[in-house]
């Protein structure tokens, strides 16, 4: 072996030693960080559940579109708590028209984000199993449009209820991906749902990306951290004249906007060429 890959060796058996030295020191300041941001989070919380529950009595509709004031009042105060800084950029006019909006998901905290940046009435699609969970299940409950995949009965409710807002002037957050993309590219495969909707009712896809989310909580709690949150608004993609024959014509291109956009702020694994 020659001097210089001695010399190689050597600093990579030393720059190893000092990234585990390194994280043997912040271990610990890693979890006072989430325990404090967990106290703020259930604090928060807990301080607006009564008008919460007060504004549940008003209905779906009216009801949820206060209890969404206060659930912006929590995100406002707990992402700065946190030391987490949320950022929106405006690639396209900003309206008031209600719209479907089609989000990446990499974070369990893209909900969180959702609550802070949207333009009010929103409802998001959310998994009924978390409504399940003690006290935030109230809130949750009371502010998503709860996804059933358990029975036909189940499903059809949660569409007429995504409906039912939509015509009241009330945009619909959705994930199209359906759960957390944990994998190295920017997305994973969408459903249908969202592009049916938009379709049928013939309201906009605007494209929303969600560009450092999945830093900030990268799959565990214990791995929560400080930092920007990017949110990208992308302009509305028209659904005029379409008919339910081109969904996967508008999923695929809704797709390709996304995936493109977010290769713009990311490093992922290169396209590869077909054929």
């Amino acid at each position: 072996m020659c001097l210089c890959e001695k010399k190689v060796v050597v600093f990579r058996h030393h720059s190893h030693f000092y990234k585990a030295f390194m994280n043997f020191l912040l271990k610990p300041l890693r979890v006072i960080y989430v325990v404090y941001a967990a106290i703020v989070f259930l604090s928060i919380m807990f301080l607006i559940l009564p008008p919460i529950f007060l504004a549940s009595l008003l209905g779906k509709e009216k009801g949820g579109n206060i209890i969404f004031y206060f659930l912006r009042f929590w995100a406002h105060v707990w992402f700065p708590m946190v030391g987490m800084r949320v950022t929106r950029k405006y690639e396209c006019e900003r309206d008031k028209e209600p719209c479907i909006y089609v989000v990446n998901h990499r974070s369990y905290l893209d909900a969180a984000i959702a609550v802070k940046v949207m333009r009010l009435p929103f409802r998001p699609l959310g998994k009924v199993e978390m409504s399940k969970i003690p006290f935030f299940g109230f809130i949750y409950k009371n502010s998503v449009v709860p996804v059933d995949r358990s029975n036909a009965a189940a499903r059809a409710r949660s569409v007429r209820e995504m409906m039912s807002a939509l015509k009241a002037g009330i945009s619909m957050l959705v994930f199209p991906e359906g759960t957390t993309n944990e994998t190295s590219e920017p997305l994973r495969p969408f459903h249908n749902g969202a592009f049916r909707m938009a379709i049928e009712l013939q309201i906009p896809i605007k494209p929303v990306l969600y560009v450092d989310a999945g830093d900030r909580l990268p799959h565990s709690l214990m791995k929560l951290n400080p930092g920007k949150c990017r949110v990208v608004f992308l302009p509305n993609i028209p659904v005029a004249g379409l008919t339910l024959d081109d969904i996967n014509t508008l999923k695929q291109q809704t797709y390709d906007i996304m995936d493109r956009e977010l290769r713009k702020y990311r490093h992922y694994p290169t396209l590869q060429p077909v054929g």
